[in-house]
């Protein structure tokens, strides 16, 4: 049990060493005013479709990588870097690197979590989805799916919740990978909308211009569409 503690206070440790230095890296070549401003962005998208154009299989493997590290261990979550996948690669292929990446790096978490964490996990939310367990004993890989596409509670304590029921590690992948792809579509497909925006657009487009644009407006009506299915999924799904 000693030695559990200490493993577990060494890789706490080193990922907050990570992330600081990977925050100060990354903070002492630009500024947050800098990466926030239309022109910076401007410049970068027409940066990263050259680079894209010249060399799209090696633009996407980097895409891949950083999405995966972005999950595991920085504990980002699905929406902004669905909105860069659909601004840097387009909506397809937008997608396929989104999904394949946050589902790889979720899987990394629910590892790590079964090995490091489960123990605090079950103290804090058995209880709570106690008729989850049941559920996922009965048909583990169809209520994998169901929790991944309704969604309902925040992506780094969703990849860790499933340690409860200790599923397969095989079936939490494909479950992930399947589930996620609607909603991670509609971002992606909102990213590229914007990117497409930014091109036709030298200065600042106003915001009412942007939701006019059918590339917006209809995916973000589409997302709420799914919002609301998955609202009305969850009080079935979560109900005790």
């Amino acid at each position: 049990m000693e030695k559990t503690k200490k493993i577990k206070l060494i890789i706490g440790i080193s990922y907050i060493s990570l992330v600081l230095i990977f925050l100060l890296l990354f903070f002492s070549k630009f500024s947050l005013q800098e990466i926030t401003s239309y022109d910076f962005i401007k410049k970068n998208r027409l940066y990263f479709l050259e680079l894209k154009s010249s060399n799209l299989f090696l633009v996407s493997l980097i895409f891949l990588f950083l999405t995966i590290l972005w999950v595991f261990p920085f504990l980002g979550f699905g929406s902004p870097i669905a909105l860069l996948g659909g601004f840097i690669l387009g909506k397809w292929i937008g997608t396929i690197i989104v999904v394949l990446g946050l589902s790889i790096g979720a899987t990394f978490l629910y590892i790590f979590g079964n090995y490091f964490l489960k123990d605090i996990v079950r103290e804090k939310f058995l209880n709570r989805f106690k008729t989850l367990e049941i559920r996922f004993k009965r048909s583990e890989f169809i209520y994998l799916l169901i929790y991944r596409f309704i969604g309902g509670v925040p992506w780094q304590l969703s990849c860790l919740l499933p340690t409860l029921f200790n599923v397969k590690i095989y079936n939490f992948f494909f479950a992930t990978l399947i589930g996620i792809i609607p909603q991670i579509f509609l971002a992606v497909s909102i990213g590229n909308g914007l990117e497409k925006i930014i091109e036709e657009n030298a200065d600042v487009p106003k915001f009412s211009d942007i939701l006019i644009s059918s590339e917006i407006y209809i995916p973000i009506l589409a997302f709420i569409f799914l919002v609301l299915i998955t609202i009305f999924l969850r009080k079935s799904f979560y109900k005790n």
